[in-house]
This record gives structure tokens, C-alpha cells and sequence, in this order.
């Protein structure tokens, strides 16, 4: 009988605490290059402890060496360390009720490659994994990213997402969606793995970890568009409920003998400041006489270009920031956040929507939820989803789950590299005078973009 061996409780322990601390550490280079005396001093460990999980990372190339720095006395320079934000590529995809995007990103989140061609939800799943099958293969190429080196897809879309699974429920405005498994019919297209959430908790991620606000760890990210909804961080981490319908601040009824919006709830705030709704509204209001330069027929470009100017544009975006006050005066209630941000294509009609959220919202809320809440415009434009994936993704990365998965990607891409480099040092087999071996690449260090938390 062959005897097994099973691991103790304390080699668990030692392998889980070292994860920690290679965690850590990571963290601390992706906020910015440091030495290994800054390391050691910043996480209380040892010169060797930092010392052999740096020679670890340096191995599977997600650290690398980057020059010295003088010490300011006598003694020795000390050696830099970088995240090498190129050892894995991350797939980010945004998906709109008009639009689809795919940009191919680095570890900071950084665009190597974006591509955004209009597309209607409405056409239904098939064909927008096909659309998006074609899309990720031309960002992959124009980025020179192999499919082998993308650690992770993430992907944010605009209706309530069951985390667990990746399958829609009920998207009041993807008709054609519900119960559809994104997740798993996105692998079975790019064969790699997906992570799937609402377009308005990847908003929150991306504003605290990227925007105005990063590292703000109660934040409420509202965005505004077709639909509403609101992404809910809570404690630095998101809110998503039992199964991630949490944030349809779109669907809560701010008058229960209202107009039935796109849920079928009366009164819903998205039947009152959605975009086609505000549309619909300009328009009646124009045939009914209302002064206004606008150009016909009135668009929603209109109303957002005309914003400041025009008398009519201004009116509908000052009561559609009344009505978006009040839901989140419900929410400032609930969940006394330190900031509300506002993102959204509607967030580009500026200072006359936001003002009115703020008078209506103040105005409605107990002094402790209102006084030292933040309720700003988002700052993050049209990157807001492609960011907020990329954040997605490197919450399942950077855990000690995600890590073997992240050492295995790095050392592919480290691999590829090797061969890539040695191919183009082969000197030509003929001429009289064969060019230099050709010199490895180097790639300047992003700039480092601070964050609230471990990523």
C-alpha cells in the first residue's frame, strides 16, 4: 500500500500567507516603481522574504528591473522594480443598448488597441457574438496580441447580470436577452475565460479605482442613458446582492401614479428622465409652442449639444436632474455614501442636469447622508466601461485564486517574447556585412495611477 502524503495545516498557511504578501507587493509596484528596501520597510517583512518572492516574480516576468536610484550617502544604489503592465493583456468589452466596443488593455488598464462600431442590442445575441468574436480578433492583431497572452475577458452590459452564473435577467432594455448565458457563449467563441457584469457596477469600479474619486470606498456611480442604473461600492468592495440585481435605481418608482416605463413599474425614474423619454418630451413640448432654436426633428445630440443655450434643451435637463434627485436622495438615505457620481451619455448635458440632481437631492436628505457626500459628473467620459471591466478583471487576477492563473499568462508572454526576440537577432544568411542582432524592445513605464485597495 502506497502511503499519501496530504499537505499540513501549516504548509497551507505558509503558501496562503507568502500569496498575501506576493499580493501585497504587486499592489504596492502598481501604484508605482519602488526598491526593495521601500518594499520591505512598507509590507514590516525581511530583506530575504521580499528578496525571494521578487526573484519569483522576476522569473515569471510580472516584475522586472528597471535602473537604480541613488541612495543619498555613501553605500550602495538601490535597484528599481516595475510591474511589467505587459505580462498578460486583458480583453475589455463594452456593450450598449447602440453601441459595442473592445479595446485590448495592459495591467494599468491602459488601451493598447480600441475599437467602437454602433450596433443595436435589439439584433439580438447571436449576432453580437459574432460582431464581438470579429471585433476582439481585429483589436488582438492591431494591439500584436496573441489570444494566448489575454489573461482574462471582462464584460459590462446594459441589464441586471446573475454574477454567478453570467446569465441576463430580465433586461427590461435588451429584449431578446433574457436568460441568455453571455458568459459561457462568449468562451465557447473566443475560447477564453469571461467575466460578466452590469454596465453600472463596472462604472463604479471604474470611478473609484480611475476617476476623480479613486479610492473613495462608499461611492454610488449612477449612469444614465437609455436606461438607469446604479453600480453600489460599499466598503471599497461592490454591492452586487444575492444575485446581482442590486443598483436598478432606474426601476424604483418616484411617483407610484406615473407613467409605466420599460419595466412596467408606474412612476419609475427611468419613465421619467430615460433618453428617448426626454426626447419624446422636447418634442411634444416643441409642437405645443415651446421657444427653442433646436434643429429638427429634435435628437437627443441636440438636446445635449444645446444644453446651456437653449430654453427648451435647458428646461428638460434641469427636470430631468429633479426627478434623478430624487431617486438618489434615496439612495444618499440608504446607504450614506461619501460620493454619487453621475456618468452616462446623459451626464454630458453638464452643469444644468447636475445642478438640478443636486438641489433636488439635497433637498430631500437627511443633514448626516447629505453633508460630506460628494455628487459630482463622472470624469472618465466614454472609457467609464471599458475601465471599469479592466477593474473587474483585476479583482480576480490579483487574489490568490487568480494569482497561479496570472503567473501562467505572464510566463506565455514572457515566452512569446523570447522567441520574438530571437527571431529578429538571426543575422540574413547572405551579404557581406549582416546588420547588428536586433536589440529587445523596451517599453517606457505607464505612469502609475493610484487606487483604494489591493487590485
Amino acid at each position: 500500500m502506497i502511503r499519501t502524503e496530504h499537505p499540513t495545516t501549516d504548509t497551507l498557511d505558509l503558501a496562503a500567507i507568502r500569496a498575501r504578501h506576493t499580493l501585497l507587493l504587486l499592489d504596492l509596484l502598481w501604484n508605482g516603481d519602488l526598491a526593495r528596501v521601500d518594499i520591505a520597510r512598507e509590507l514590516g517583512l525581511s530583506r530575504s522574504a521580499i528578496s525571494s518572492i521578487v526573484t519569483e516574480l522576476i522569473s515569471v516576468g510580472l516584475v522586472q528591473e528597471v535602473g537604480t536610484r541613488g541612495s543619498g550617502g555613501v553605500g550602495r544604489r538601490a535597484t528599481l522594480l516595475n510591474l511589467n503592465t505587459r505580462a498578460a493583456a486583458l480583453l475589455a468589452i463594452d456593450l450598449g443598448a447602440s453601441h459595442a466596443r473592445v479595446d485590448v488593455l495592459d495591467l494599468h488598464c491602459q488601451s493598447l488597441s480600441s475599437l467602437t462600431v454602433p450596433h443595436d442590442i435589439v439584433s439580438g445575441p447571436q449576432a453580437t457574438y459574432t460582431l464581438l468574436g470579429t471585433l476582439s480578433a481585429q483589436a488582438m492583431r492591431a494591439a500584436g496580441i496573441q489570444s494566448a497572452q489575454v489573461a482574462l475577458v471582462g464584460i459590462g452590459v446594459p441589464g441586471p447580470v446573475d454574477h454567478d452564473t453570467g446569465r441576463v435577467v430580465q433586461p427590461p432594455n435588451m429584449p431578446g436577452w433574457d436568460g441568455e448565458n453571455i458568459r459561457e457563449a462568449l468562451q465557447n467563441r473566443l475560447n477564453l475565460e469571461v467575466l460578466v457584469d452590469n454596465d453600472a457596477n463596472l462604472g463604479a469600479l471604474a470611478e473609484a479605482r480611475f476617476g476623480a474619486h479613486r479610492g473613495t470606498q462608499d461611492l454610488i456611480y449612477v449612469k444614465a442613458a437609455t436606461g438607469i442604473g446604479a453600480g453600489v461600492l460599499l466598503g471599497g468592495r461592490l454591492h452586487r446582492g444575492a444575485r446581482g440585481g442590486a443598483g436598478e435605481i432606474g426601476h424604483i418608482s418616484i411617483n407610484e401614479q406615473g407613467p409605466v416605463g420599460r419595466s412596467g413599474n408606474p412612476g419609475s425614474l427611468e419613465s421619467y428622465a430615460a433618453a428617448q423619454v426626454l426626447v419624446t418630451l422636447a418634442r411634444a413640448r416643441r409642437a405645443a409652442g415651446a421657444p427653442s432654436q433646436l434643429p429638427e426633428p429634435v435628437t437627443l445630440e441636440g438636446l445635449l449639444a444645446h444644453a446651456n443655450t437653449d430654453p427648451l434643451a435647458r428646461a428638460v435637463w434641469e427636470e430631468a436632474g429633479h426627478h434623478l434627485g430624487v431617486a438618489i436622495s434615496t439612495t444618499l438615505n440608504l446607504f450614506n455614501p461619501q460620493a454619487v457620481v453621475i456618468g452616462g451619455r446623459l451626464s454630458q448635458a453638464g452643469e444644468v442636469l447636475l445642478g438640478a440632481v443636486r438641489a433636488s437631492a439635497h433637498a430631500r436628505t437627511m443633514r448626516i447622508n447629505v453633508d460630506r457626500a460628494r455628487i459630482d459628473l463622472g470624469t472618465l467620459g466614454v472609457d467609464a466601461g471599458v475601465r471599469g471591466a479592466g477593474a473587474m478583471m483585476l479583482d480576480s487576477l490579483f487574489t490568490p485564486r487568480g494569482l497561479p492563473h496570472l503567473y501562467g499568462i505572464a510566463r506565455m508572454a514572457q515566452n512569446t517574447r523570447s522567441v520574438g526576440e530571437a527571431s529578429a537577432s538571426r543575422a540574413p544568411p547572405a551579404g557581406p556585412s549582416p546588420p547588428r542582432p536586433a536589440e529587445r524592445a523596451t517599453h517606457p513605464p505607464t505612469r502609475p495611477v493610484s487606487h483604494g485597495g489591493t487590485p
